[in-house]
């Protein structure tokens, strides 16, 4: 059991800019309210990411206060190729909401060829997501099953903190299209992680997920760290069936950035788990003070975790990622 406390009730993140005190802890269900007063350091963000048989596709919309992005990755497993396009566009910043759990938001970014536009509408049972770039597009149905989710807040101090909310295990269907050849997307899953707070300028994390279906029982694993560390607060636990098992506890992360193929090992007195990579993928932006760099491998976890309860159970054959990134915003 973890010794973090555990938020029931509607709880304001913020008092203008700066961190509630009460917001602090974690959730099973989205219940913080997001809004955050003034210019400066206000970071927000919708990520996506899926993995099904056939692709992997990784979708961004976020406000840095002083520029927008969004972004779009596809990779088809079958051939090995990537497809990535980005776009930005400064002194903008996308309209997030801010009530618990939502995540609609339409956007874009970029200009002429290097527009991106991104249109993701929620809502409690569904989310629908539209990608428009040059040369590629996405459009993708998530069935929200109404399992718990993972949200936790991060205090850095008074001035500066994150709310992160990781969604995991959601079936996906939906297609790609490159030019005028339409593909399905295959089967599999899609995260969310939705990120909202004042950042520091320059941070590292590692992040860590996977979804799956165990001995015929929906499983997720969720782990991060290093941008964690000291603050109390973790972001780790294991969904099975629909329940969270939070862990409270700081792991320890072991992989070899300069080997692609190396395993990644996350361990602690909850977790062993291993991921071995089938794709590699490294992402670097340089734009002045703007600087992001991302070792990100996709692959297929194995390992046990340990319940609540005390039981164990096997995470063998979730599917996901394991990464870590660099961040100069």
């Amino acid at each position: 059991m973890t010794d973090e406390r555990e938020i029931t009730r509607p709880t304001d993140l913020a008092h203008g800019r700066r961190l509630n005190p009460a917001a602090v802890g974690w959730t099973r269900s989205p219940l913080h309210r997001t809004h955050i007063g003034g210019w400066g350091r206000t970071k927000r963000w919708e990520y996506w990411g899926i993995v099904t048989d056939r692709f992997v596709v990784g979708l961004t919309v976020a406000g840095l206060d002083y520029l927008s992005t969004c972004a779009v990755y596809v990779l088809d497993r079958r051939t090995g190729v990537e497809t990535t396009r980005g776009g930005i566009s400064p002194f903008s910043r996308p309209d997030f909401g801010d009530e618990p759990g939502d995540g609609t938001v339409h956007a874009a970014a970029g200009v002429g060829a290097g527009r991106v536009g991104i249109e993701i509408d929620d809502d409690e049972e569904s989310t629908v997501i539209r990608v428009q770039a040059s040369g590629v597009r996405v459009e993708l149905d998530v069935t929200r099953p109404g399992h718990d989710s993972l949200g936790v807040v991060v205090p850095w101090g008074t001035r500066r903190f994150q709310y992160t909310l990781k969604d995991l295990a959601n079936p996906v269907t939906g297609t790609v299209t490159f030019g005028d050849t339409t593909h399905d997307l295959g089967s599999g899953w899609a995260v969310l992680d939705r990120g909202r707070g004042r950042w520091r300028y320059s941070t590292r994390w590692n992040w860590g997920a996977g979804s799956g279906v165990v001995d015929g029982v929906p499983c997720a694993l969720q782990v991060g760290g290093r941008w964690t560390d000291g603050t109390g607060s973790r972001e780790n636990g294991i969904v099975v069936d629909g329940r969270l098992h939070k862990i409270g506890e700081d792991l320890q992360w072991t992989y070899d950035l300069a080997d692609p193929a190396a395993l990644w090992r996350v361990r602690g007195e909850r977790v062993d788990a291993t991921l071995t990579p089938f794709h590699h993928r490294r992402d670097v932006t340089e734009l002045g003070i703007l600087a992001v760099r991302t070792h990100q491998d996709f692959g297929t976890w194995s390992g046990t975790g340990v319940l609540d309860d005390g039981s164990s159970i096997a995470l063998d054959g979730l599917v996901g990622w394991a990464e870590e990134s660099r961040n100069r915003w």
